[in-house]
This record gives C-alpha cells, sequence and structure tokens, in this order.
C-alpha cells in the first residue's frame, strides 16, 4: 500500500566532464571508509552533493543514492525508499524488508529493520550507501530507525549522510568509537588555489591571480557564490577590477548576483527559469504546462541548454529528461518570482503556476505530486479530490503526513463542508499514530453528513468503510492498552494492537499461544464486540476490490474473535484473509492467518492439522525473522511436546529463541524459557527448572513484562507439588488466578471435594464454548480427582470421554504428566476394550516415563521398516497427491495404491494420512 516510487530520487548525480576534483576531501573520503559513517554537514551552497557524485565516480565501490524530501519523514515511506535504492545495486538480493514494508499487515518495525540488516549483510562485496539532504528529515522515528540500522551495520556497508545541518542522531558515541568520518563548512570551502582552478578551468573566467585571491576572500570560499559572481564575470576583461557588491551580507551578496544571472538571459529564458522555481523537478513537458500561454519555447531545449551553461542545475537522470535546480538557487529564485508577480499587475500569481503544475501531473498519473501542487495552490475542491483518491484515498498508499498536515490547516467550515475530508482526517491520524484525537473528528464527520442529509445507506462505501475500520482499529489499540508505535502503516495500528493479544483463552496451560511483542490483559466482551462490530460494518461498506483495506479488516476482526473465545468464527474470518492474502499477492498476512489457524487447530486437539498448517507457514517465511515463524516453532514445539516428542520439542523451542532474538522479541524469548523449564520438569530435572524459571523471572522483572508472572507461576505451581510444598503451590495458585493449578493443589492435599469444585465448571463452560483442550485438560483432572475420591466408575467415564477427545490429535504428554495417578484408569479403559491401540500407546509411555525413557521413542512400540515402493508412495501422499494421483504417476492401479496405504498405516501404527505424514518427518524417511 505504499505509492509508486519516484526512480529520480535514485539517480547519482553525474560528475561533470571538466569538474573540478578536490583530492584533499575525496582521499579523506576514502580513507574513512573503514568506518560506519561519513557525515557532510555544510549549509547551502558548498557543493556537499557535488563532492560526494565525484568522489562516487572514482571510487572502486558501487554505491546506492537517495535523495530525500519532506514526504521521507514518513518511516515506512523512508525505507521504502532505501531498500529501493539498494536494489539498484543488488536487486535480487534486498527483497524481505521490502515484501514486509508493502504487507497491509507489516510486523513490528523491530522485525523490518533485522531483516533489512539481514538482507544488506546478504549484498556480496562492499557498497555505500548516500542519504543526500538529510536535514529534510525531521521525524524522530526516522532517526531511530536510522540509528538502529546504524549500531548493528554490517561491515559491507558505509553510510554517508549528507545534510546542511547536524543530523538528530546521537553522534557523540560514534565519534568517541572513531566510526564517524566528518566534513564541514570549513573543510568544504574552496581554498584560493581551488577557487582559481574553478574560475578558470571550470566556468571559464579569466581573472588575474590578485582578483581570484580578492574574490575568494570576500565569498570566503562559498561556492555557490564563487559560481554566481563568476556567470555574472563572463566576458569581463580579466584586469577589470570587481564590483563592490560582491562582498558584505552572504544572502545580499547572492540576492544581487542572481539578479545579475538573470539580467544577462533573454527575457524567454529569464520567465523560464522563473516560473519553473516552483517545481521540485523539471522535464521539458512539465515546464511548457506552467509556463505562460504565450510562451513558446520547448521545454527540453531550453532546460539542456540551462545545464550547458552551468546554470545551476542538476540532471536527474541518464537520459537528460528529467532535472532540479540548485536548492540555493531556486530559492533565490521563487523569491524573485514572488516580488516580480507581485509588484507587476496583469501577470499571474504563483497560485495558478501550481494549479497548472498540479493538473499536469494528475493528467500524468502522479497523484501525490498533484496533490502536492493543488495544496500550494489553495485548491481546496481538488486537494480533496485528490486525497479521495480513485479506489484508494491518498493517504492509505504511503502519503497520510503531507494529507494530515494538509487537513490541519483547514478550517472547520472547509471540512464539515466535505464529510469525506473529517473521515481521511480521522484515518490518517490513525496512521500517524496519534489515536487519541480521532473520534472527535470521525464524530464531525458523521455531524456534518447529518447537516447535509446524505445518505449514509448506500453501498459500497468506501470511506465510510474506513471510518468504521478505524474506529475498529482505536478500539484495538485500547483493549492493547500498549504504546502506540509512530509512522505505523495504514491500518498497522489494528494489527499492533491485536497481534499482541493473541494469548486467548487465559488458561493454566505454562505455553499458551506465543506473542510477538507483549503479553496483553484479558480482553473484555465489550471491547471484543466494539472491534467486531465496526469491522464487520467496515467489510459491509467496503468496495469488494478494495482488498488491501478489507484484508486488515478481516485480520482485525479474526483476532477479535479469537481474543474472545470465538474459535469457530475466527477460523472463517483467517480463511478469508488467506483468500485475499493469495489475490493480493500478500504473503506475511497469509503467514500470520496460517499461523492463528494452526493455533486454533491445536487448541481444537486437530494436532497433525495443526502441524501442517505451522510447517506450511515456515515454508513461506523462508530465512526471513519473523514474529509469525516464532509463533509457528513455538506451535510445532507444543505439538511435540503433547506427542512426547521431548527431543524435537526442544529443538523447535530452540530455533523460536534463536528467532526471538534476531527481532528482539522479548516476549517469546519468555514463552521460550518457560517451555524449556516445562521439558525439564518432564525429564524430572526439577532443580534445573527452578533455576530457569528464576532466570525467567529476573528476565520479566528487566524487561518490565509483569503480565507474564502468572505464567511463570503456573509452572512454579507444578514444581512445589513435586517437592511437596502443598502450601506453596496452592498459594501461588490462588494468587495467580489459575484454576487448574489450584485444582491440582487441592488434589496434592487430599481435598478431593474442593478440586471438583474448582473443575467442574471450568468443564462444563469449555464444553459450552466448543473449547476442546481446555475441556479435556479439566476433563483428565477431573477423571484423576474422582478415582482418588472412589468414584471409579464415574472416573472411568470420564477417561473414556477425554480419550475421545485426545485419541485424534494423538495427545499423549496431557496424561502422562498427571502421573502414575492416570496409569490405573488407563489400564481400566484398556480393558474395556476402546481405542485400545492408543491406550496402549498412552500406558507404554507412562512406564517408560516412571522407568526414566519419557521421550515417545522408548514409549512407542518399535516400528516395521517400510518397503522402497511404500516409501515412494508415502512421500506422494506427503506431497499432497490423492490416491488416484499416486497411481497415475506410478503406473499402479487403484487398489494397489490403497493396499500400499493400507499397510504403510499398519506399520506406523496410524489411522489417517496426517498421522503416517508426521511420524515419517520424524523418522527422516520422507522430506
Amino acid at each position: 500500500m505504499l505509492f509508486p516510487l519516484v526512480a529520480t530520487k535514485l539517480y547519482i548525480p553525474r560528475a561533470r566532464p571538466k569538474a573540478l576534483l578536490r583530492r584533499r576531501l575525496t582521499e579523506k573520503l576514502s580513507e574513512g571508509l573503514h568506518r560506519k559513517l561519513s557525515l557532510i554537514s555544510a549549509s547551502a551552497g558548498y557543493g556537499k552533493t557535488t563532492l560526494v557524485s565525484e568522489w562516487l565516480s572514482a571510487c572502486d565501490r558501487p554505491a546506492a543514492w537517495l535523495s530525500l524530501d519532506e514526504g521521507d519523514n514518513e518511516l515506512h515511506r523512508f525505507l521504502a525508499y532505501v531498500i529501493a535504492a539498494l536494489h539498484t545495486i543488488a536487486e535480487n538480493q534486498a527483497r524481505n524488508a521490502l515484501e514486509l514494508l508493502q504487507s497491509p499487515q507489516p510486523p513490528p518495525i523491530e522485525s523490518i529493520l533485522a531483516v533489512l540488516i539481514n538482507d544488506i549483510a546478504s549484498i556480496p562485496g562492499p557498497f555505500i550507501l548516500v542519504l543526500d539532504d538529510y536535514h529534510v528529515i525531521h521525524h524522530t522515528s526516522v532517526h531511530t530507525a536510522l540509528m538502529y540500522l546504524l549500531e548493528h551495520l554490517p561491515p559491507n556497508m558505509h553510510l554517508v549522510v549528507v545534510t546542511r545541518e547536524e543530523p538528530g542522531l546521537p553522534l557523540a558515541r560514534m565519534r568517541v568509537r572513531d566510526e564517524v568520518t566528518e566534513l564541514g563548512a570549513m573543510d568544504l570551502r574552496f581554498t584560493e588555489s581551488e577557487t582559481a582552478a574553478f574560475l578558470t578551468g571550470v566556468m571559464n573566467v579569466k581573472l588575474t591571480a590578485e582578483a581570484a585571491a580578492a574574490l575568494e576572500n570576500r565569498t570566503e570560499g562559498w561556492i555557490a557564490a564563487l559560481q554566481i559572481a563568476a556567470v555574472t564575470l563572463q566576458g569581463r576583461p580579466p584586469a577589470e577590477p570587481l564590483p563592490q557588491s560582491f562582498a558584505g551580507n552572504q544572502r545580499v551578496m547572492l540576492d544581487y548576483l542572481v539578479e545579475e544571472v538573470l539580467h544577462k538571459q533573454p527575457e524567454a529564458t529569464r520567465t523560464f527559469l522563473l516560473y519553473t522555481s516552483v517545481l521540485d523537478r523539471l522535464c521539458g513537458p512539465l515546464c511548457e504546462a506552467v509556463l505562460p500561454g504565450d510562451a513558446s519555447v520547448s521545454g527540453d531545449e531550453v532546460l539542456l541548454s540551462l545545464y550547458r551553461a552551468n546554470l545551476f542545475i542538476v540532471p536527474l537522470d541518464d537520459e537528460n529528461r528529467w532535472f532540479r535546480y540548485h536548492h540555493l538557487f531556486a530559492e533565490l529564485l521563487r523569491h524573485k518570482l514572488q516580488h516580480r508577480l507581485s509588484s507587476s499587475a496583469g501577470l499571474e500569481s504563483v497560485t495558478v503556476l501550481h494549479d497548472r503544475a498540479s493538473v499536469w501531473y494528475e493528467n500524468n498519473a502522479m497523484p501525490l505530486e498533484a496533490f502536492r501542487h493543488a495544496v500550494a495552490a489553495g485548491h481546496v475542491d481538488r486537494a480533496a479530490r485528490l486525497a479521495e483518491g480513485e479506489g484508494m484515498p491518498l493517504h492509505l498508499r504511503g502519503a497520510a503526513s503531507p494529507v494530515l498536515s494538509w487537513l490541519e490547516t483547514l478550517p472547520k467550515a472547509e471540512l464539515d463542508a466535505r464529510p469525506s475530508l473529517w473521515i481521511i482526517y480521522g484515518s490518517a491520524l490513525l496512521i500517524t499514530g496519534r489515536p487519541t484525537e480521532i473520534e472527535p473528528k470521525l464524530q464531525a464527520a458523521e455531524a456534518a453528513m447529518a447537516m447535509q442529509g446524505l445518505d449514509t445507506n448506500a453501498k459500497p462505501n468506501d470511506l465510510l468503510g474506513i471510518m468504521a475500520a478505524t474506529r475498529a482499529a482505536v478500539a484495538a489499540i485500547a483493549l492493547a492498552g500498549q504504546p502506540f508505535a509512530a509512522e505505523p502503516h495504514p491500518l498497522q495500528a489494528a494489527e499492533d494492537a491485536l497481534q499482541t493479544t493473541v494469548a486467548e483463552d487465559k488458561t493454566d496451560d505454562l505455553v499458551g499461544h506465543i506473542t510477538p511483542r507483549h503479553a496483553a490483559p484479558v480482553l473484555e466482551p465489550s471491547q471484543a464486540d466494539t472491534v467486531i462490530a465496526q469491522s464487520r460494518r467496515s467489510l459491509e461498506y467496503l468496495n469488494p476490490e478494495l482488498l488491501p483495506v478489507r484484508v486488515a479488516v478481516l485480520w482485525m476482526m479474526g483476532v477479535a474473535y479469537q481474543l474472545r473465545g470465538d474459535r469457530k468464527e475466527a477460523m472463517e474470518a483467517y480463511s478469508e484473509v488467506l483468500s485475499v492474502s493469495r489475490r493480493i499477492d500478500s504473503s506475511l498476512i497469509g503467514i500470520m492467518a496460517a499461523v492463528s489457524q494452526g493455533s486454533l487447530l491445536e487448541k481444537d486437539n486437530r494436532l497433525y492439522e495443526a502441524e501442517e498448517r505451522y510447517r506450511s507457514a515456515l515454508k513461506r517465511t523462508g530465512e526471513v525473522p519473523l514474529p509469525a515463524a516464532c509463533e509457528a516453532y513455538m506451535g510445532l514445539a507444543r505439538i511435540r511436546y503433547e506427542w512426547n516428542d521431548l527431543e524435537n520439542a526442544m529443538q523447535y523451542a530452540q530455533k523460536c529463541e534463536h528467532l526471538a532474538r534476531q527481532i528482539h522479541s522479548n516476549d517469546a524469548l519468555v514463552t521460550c524459557g518457560l517451555f524449556f523449564a516445562r521439558v525439564k520438569l518432564a525429564e524430572e530435572d526439577a532443580e534445573q527448572a527452578s533455576g530457569i524459571l528464576a532466570d525467567v523471572k529476573q528476565f520479566i522483572r528487566e524487561h518490565r513484562l509483569l503480565n507474564r508472572l502468572p505464567d511463570i507461576a503456573a509452572v512454579q505451581v507444578q514444581t512445589a507439588i513435586r517437592r511437596g510444598d502443598m502450601e506453596g503451590a496452592a498459594h501461588l495458585a490462588r494468587m495467580n488466578g489459575l484454576p487448574l493449578c489450584a485444582a491440582r493443589a487441592h488434589l496434592a492435599r487430599g481435598d478431593t471435594a474442593a478440586a471438583l469444585a474448582v473443575l467442574e465448571p471450568i468443564r462444563s463452560l469449555a464444553e459450552a464454548r466448543g473449547w476442546r483442550d481446555e475441556r479435556l485438560k479439566a476433563t483428565i483432572l477431573q477423571a484423576v480427582v474422582l478415582q482418588a475420591q472412589g468414584a471409579k466408575s464415574q472416573a472411568s467415564l470420564l477417561l473414556l470421554e477425554a480419550l475421545e477427545l485426545a485419541e485424534p490429535g494423538g495427545v499423549i504428554r496431557s496424561f502422562v504428566d498427571e502421573g502414575p495417578s492416570i496409569v490405573p484408569l488407563l489400564a481400566e479403559a484398556a480393558a474395556y476394550g476402546r481405542v485400545s491401540d492408543y491406550v496402549g500407546k498412552l500406558l507404554a509411555a507412562c512406564e517408560a516415563e516412571q522407568t526414566g525413557g519419557g521421550s515417545q521413542s522408548a514409549a512407542m512400540t518399535p516400528i516395521e521398516t517400510l518397503t522402497p515402493r511404500e516409501l515412494e508412495v508415502l512421500q506422494l501422499i506427503a506431497d499432497g497427491l490423492s490416491n488416484r494421483q499416486i497411481g497415475e504417476r506410478l503406473y499402479l492401479a487403484l487398489d494397489t495404491v490403497k493396499g500400499h496405504n493400507r499397510r504403510i498405516f499398519e506399520k506406523l501404527q496410524v489411522q489417517r494420512r496426517t498421522e503416517a505424514i508426521a511420524l515419517a518427518r520424524k523418522l527422516g524417511w520422507i522430506r
């Protein structure tokens, strides 16, 4: 949802054929390449850009260039341009970060920067990135991102920052570390010898040595003044004295010199220079559109003649189609233009020139530039129409800051006359990180529409849809209760707020759904209701083809449903997200939806399907470190733990931990630590588990993740029970609101009545809501409690219910973790002959646990090796082929394929395809 990028911003200005090579400065820059940063800082007119372009032309390193402007204060736009600049030297290497930026739901900016740094490190060989005109950047989020990049800069990249003033970066630390090379105004001033060489060799001005020295002294080596002075001196005898005006205040001197330059030009050229000075970029047809109607000139020819005459014009592409004036020269021309138009009756105003430029840009499919000139012209109707866009409002295409800046200048009457602008106002505030200011703007829109009697029921109505989406996002931010990140992507606010709260259905389970950054407060139904209601309204009004906004709204709605415990509705919403993400080729939000579906399937005890969903998400992430990849690895770890495969469970958790460190996800690191402790408890190593918990608790306090303390308490309860500290276990469970833990503590103390009083409502609620994972945990524990109470018949019936819930997913540890007390119940279930194969696996796992072989490999019956043909068939099953397709691939009859399936299932001791695939992968038999 970013604007098409302007290619001329990535063009390295060419060094002129007769340019003065300033070796004393270029050598200093080359000598500083071992450092991270070169900072070139001086006011306008000191030749900063020219120096760098000349240095790069002789440097043996490839270089990327970015000329910055005010619009680049939006962080995502800035990063998009940085990545685009890198693509000019390494198109195939730096792709991952751009894909994240362009997603409707980008991850946290830390993750994007981590991916960008990895992309940079993958670029072969050393290179240079130049950020020109960095003084236009004033937003803290951009400074922070650039400093983060500098702190973690790979050794193959050297950054050059060109600016009129020292940037808002903490440079003191870099100076102490000798990480920065600096050139200032005193370095950039022409020396006496450079002045003479410039005047004679570049500007073709004949002066005596004394006159050249005098000119250098009067201008103090200021290159802009020297260049303008040289233009005015061309054709004068060398011995003629310098004009007295070549001295004094710099601004006054330049003003005089520019007047002299203009005086020497033909009238048509003077008019061309003045009228086109309102343009930031110049091309022939655009210049012709801005000029008066009676001006019969060729814009392309005039631009080329100005370039050949050294008249302060810089080419922006290799074809000499686009140019810009030297910034200082443009400022002076605009001052002259304003004076000329205001002092002469009958001449056109600057407003008319901007209006003409706006029309030209709009006709040439450049809406952002058209909008900016419409704003400069004060043409509210045109600017409003351009802001509304055609199919996608301007602020949702990477232009939120300029749109918001304009809206903030408009009086209330102008906004009331156009209610759509109030809606855009609110939405732009959301994007730029000011959610508390939004609702009054949306209420003003509704009031204005009511005053005008507008029909708000007509559908589709994209602006009403965006208004509802904005309200849904604000509700999501409020329920998350966390600071709003500056400069997020369109509707990222909702994703940021909701994505951090997916740890729904708060239970005692140690490893809940892993969150990207911070766990969230428990969601109140009213908050979820607001998100869902506004999301539904948004989808009802949005044009079906406004897919980037629709997919963001669907994601919000899915997460809100999941937080509310409406798992079926959440699954449906995520399915729609997947469908839309394929249409707009947005892999990131598709990955996130797949991982969320995996979480829901996992909670439904459909572990084989959940595993496949997690694996498919990881396959799509590749090597990109994403929060969703962390979630997927931890999901696989939980599943492997549940299957009693502790070795692979630890490996997946370690992969999650590695990614969490890459993307600086402290919350994920906490989840990994808790999982490691749980595995140690399963391995009967309570001492090491306690040590891990102590480290995690300290980490939580250091990073103020106090909402994770109940998760630690859940593991501490298990540890306390193992140690025989029943009172301590009960206290922890009570203080942290952990009902299942409380029931275990009651049971450990022999108070079965209290345990049943806790468990019965949990099981009933879980059954009513369709929460199969919670129902399974409560049912198993309730059966154990009833067994201890002597109600064996009831206990057996409940255990059979638990077995029916657990068997399709191959659940093992939920039974084994209840300890030896579960064995008599399992033995009785085996006697009934119900799910006998499955009960046999559980009994074998319990026996292995008691004899010290707790992993699945020790608990399972030995597996018979498959034949080569059976392995071939199994691989095709894993590849997703049907029986008929397998037969066609291997030239086998359908019945033969079915026979192979039957024997494969018998040998692997499984009943369905997903189980066979999962086990064969674990054994390393298939890809």
